[in-house]
């Protein structure tokens, strides 16, 4: 990076010498203050830095790389904040993710029995995009979001993408999910909101969701409908609510093909969902009744209905009804039966769980401590626990082991390349069985 003159608010600018990289890929440099973080730094590099007024100072310039920098491939790289190790080659990216799950274990006093390599689940490339549209000084913009900042990145095109939604063009200009998220934006520039646009890719074509404009009147709805045509949309909604289906937005989960809700959840890439099933389904290996609690729209309830019979259980009306619709219309499976329940609030019982051989959970961010708690009284077989937050999963994991399960093993799943998200899939096993019987 070159240099540039001092930011308002940048008091200095010196010379340092890196130490580590943290847990939010930040370079780390200690000082008589306390850790100085640097962006976009990396380890053993001597670099010149602007000094703010907090512990975060800004990369100037790499007076000597480390051997492991390598040439990010994306040209918004840096502005960007999405991605933030494309300058950090692939050994030790992959070292510096293990490391932190490992530390993030540790600090919550769980000791699996293995952590096993990180699985490399990038595949294609994200399956769904949310671009951020902006009226600044009268003209609509579409991007991304700086790094800790709501400042706009405009983009053309997203390398960690599935080519269809981020690749440019056959003309060479933007890709196609940010020509639609453009045109969508401009649609919807008189009310000048800030918009969320989101973008996945089906089976059946692009799959648009729209936040933040409000409701719309009937001329503005029947210019959206038009935009689905010309943009060749599979589905248009509002915050939500369906504007126009043009085909069903399908996506493949297993033998199964489902109608996924106008932004439901879905894992960020086909890759990512494949490898954590395969782990859940190795880890349910046998079982004859499962229960997956918050399932959504059935990634993992789908697939091991193929040899069990499972309870789904999710708060998300719309993600359930996709998911038994989906059930009822896949010839061969085992029966699926599914529960609205928010299980926060109303976390399943012991009693509830005893009649299950497996349960699968896999819950937002926040975890699931309150179902935790609920399952360390119970003697089910086998717990698969699915997480994209390493803290969460700790501090759940220590309420299971500490009620006598054994995590068996932790398995990091690597679908959200170049960040430091992490998910995995935590294996836990009863001491005895059902009957009160010792496993073997």
């Amino acid at each position: 990076m070159s240099d540039e003159a001092l930011r308002p608010g940048e008091t200095d600018r010196i010379e340092i010498t890196i130490d580590r990289l943290g847990g939010r890929a930040d370079g780390i440099t200690d000082t008589p203050r306390g850790p100085l973080y640097v962006p976009y730094a990396l380890p053993g590099e001597r670099v010149s830095v602007a000094l703010g007024e907090s512990d975060r100072a800004r990369l100037v310039a790499v007076e000597t790389p480390a051997p492991d920098r390598v040439e990010p491939f994306c040209p918004s790289f840096g502005a960007c904040g999405g991605c933030l190790t494309q300058h950090l080659a692939d050994a030790p990216y992959r070292e510096w993710k293990s490391a932190n799950l490992a530390r993030t274990l540790e600090a919550a006093r769980v000791a699996p029995a293995e952590i096993a390599p990180m699985v490399d689940a990038r595949g294609a490339g994200r399956r769904r995009l949310t671009f951020h549209g902006r009226v600044q000084d009268g003209r609509t913009r579409v991007g991304f979001m700086a790094a800790r900042s709501h400042d706009l990145v405009a983009i053309a095109q997203c390398p960690v993408a599935e080519p269809w939604l981020g690749a440019r063009g056959d003309d060479g200009g933007p890709a196609p999910a940010v020509r639609a998220a453009a045109a969508l934006a401009h649609l919807l520039r008189g009310k000048a909101k800030p918009l969320d646009i989101q973008v996945t890719l089906t089976e059946a074509g692009l799959d648009v969701d729209l936040r933040g404009h409000g409701p719309v009147d009937e001329g503005l709805r029947r210019k959206l409908v038009g935009a689905a045509e010309i943009l060749d949309l599979a589905r248009l909604s509002l915050h939500g609510e369906v504007v126009v289906e043009r085909r069903p937005p399908l996506v493949r989960m297993g033998s199964t093909t489902v109608a996924i809700p106008p932004g439901g959840f879905l894992q960020a890439t086909g890759a990512g969902e494949a490898a954590l099933a395969a782990l859940v389904l190795e880890a349910c290996a046998g079982a004859k009744r499962v229960a997956d609690l918050f399932a959504g729209a059935g990634p993992f309830a789908l697939r091991l209905a193929e040899r069990a019979r499972v309870h789904a259980v999710e708060s998300d009306a719309a993600a359930l009804a996709a998911l038994d619709k989906a059930a009822r219309g896949t010839p061969g499976l085992r029966q699926v039966t599914t529960e609205a329940r928010d299980l926060f609030r109303r976390p399943l019982l012991a009693t509830e769980l005893s009649i299950y051989d497996a349960v699968v959970l896999d819950p937002p961010r926040a975890g699931a401590e309150a179902q935790a708690r609920r399952l360390a009284e119970t003697k089910v077989a086998t717990i698969a626990y699915v997480s994209c937050d390493p803290a969460s999963f700790s501090r759940d994991a220590a309420i299971l082991t500490g009620a006598g399960y054994a995590l068996e093993r932790v398995t990091p799943v690597d679908q959200f390349a170049y960040t430091p998200h992490l998910e995995l899939v935590g294996v836990f096993r009863s001491a005895t069985d059902k009957r009160g019987s010792k496993r073997r």
